[in-house]
């Protein structure tokens, strides 16, 4: 017996709805709420000497941040961190962020 099945043994669906749609919509995914442009710069004083991709004018909360953020690093396979609504990328990864964040739906400015 296929999921499909068992699950209509259950009777778990509301009425009008069969097993391929609730499959195909899938979980509901919130969407970040950003009005504005995110600014993103090249940052390498206070560092060491060392160059860093700062993304910042996020108006959304501190987690969904941090969830781009670790998304972000994890896309692009370098550290950083996500710090008072900022997202900070280790290196010089300015076209990647860019791409990264028009990908997700943000706008985006240099």
């Amino acid at each position: 017996m296929d999921w499909k099945e068992a699950l209509s043994q259950l009777g778990g669906l509301p009425e009008g709805e069969s097993a391929e749609t609730v499959s195909a919509s899938g979980p509901d995914e919130e969407k970040p709420c950003q009005k504005g442009a995110l600014h993103v710069l090249i940052e390498k004083k206070g560092r060491g000497g060392k160059t860093a991709t700062i993304v910042e004018g996020f108006e959304i909360d501190d987690e969904q941040v941090s969830s781009i953020a670790s998304e972000m690093r994890r896309k692009l396979g370098t550290g950083g961190s996500a710090r008072g609504g900022e997202i900070l990328i280790q290196g010089d990864r300015k076209a990647d962020v860019m791409a990264f964040l028009k990908g997700k739906g943000f706008k985006v400015k240099a």
